[in-house]
């Protein structure tokens, strides 16, 4: 009974090593004395004992989390760019009295009275050189109006957007020359026109 200490050593450096035999050798001693051990006894005396396996440990079962995976963050998309503003509606106009183009905001002036001279109508001599010396006066009279005058009225059109775009980056092109050249006193009308042409121009993509 005293060697089985020994003999349950043994044992567990069996069972721990993975690798380690299923049979221990019980030996004599030269006094009779037993002792065990892995490889066969001396001269072959001795008792061989098999052990059992120990069946494998049993896999813990994994672990579950019943906590819900985050819901996923939807990115936030960029906000829409601004609408562009639309293209301002501007009209070519002929002037009644030479024939000259100009570009308007208003598609139908108001008609003005002119000298028969200026339109191409034919009037006697002299009586131009009597139109003549009334061409001073502010205000024609009836008179004036009746013999001298005649009521005409510009003719415009509706430009379209091309025209439109055109027109207006020529007008800033003008502007900003003349504000590089500006004293700083005569330059508030020209930031202002500068203002009102980059407003207009945003419908056309910008300067």
């Amino acid at each position: 009974m005293s060697h089985l200490p020994a003999l349950f050593l043994l044992i567990g450096t069996i069972a721990c090593a993975p690798c380690a035999a299923q049979t221990v050798y019980q030996c004599a001693g030269a006094h009779g004395e037993a002792s065990y051990q892995s490889t066969p006894c001396p001269g072959g005396r001795g008792r061989q004992i098999t052990l059992d396996t120990p069946p494998p440990a049993a896999a813990p079962p994994p672990t579950t989390d019943s906590t819900p995976p985050p819901a996923p963050v939807a990115e936030a998309s960029p906000p829409p760019p601004p609408p562009a503003a639309p293209v301002p509606l501007l009209y070519q106009c002929v002037r009644a009295t030479d024939g000259k183009r100009y570009i308007s905001t208003n598609g139908n002036p108001p008609g003005y009275y002119a000298p028969l001279g200026m339109v191409g109508l034919p009037i006697p001599l002299t009586e131009q050189y009597t139109a003549a010396n009334h061409m001073g006066n502010a205000q024609p009279d009836a008179a004036m109006v009746s013999g001298y005058y005649t009521f005409v009225q510009d003719r415009c059109r509706a430009m379209s957007t091309e025209e439109t775009c055109a027109a207006l980056r020529k007008d800033w092109a003008e502007n900003e020359r003349k504000l590089s050249r500006a004293f700083k006193s005569d330059q508030p009308p020209l930031l202002a026109r500068e203002a009102e042409l980059r407003a207009q121009l945003q419908g056309c993509g910008g300067p």
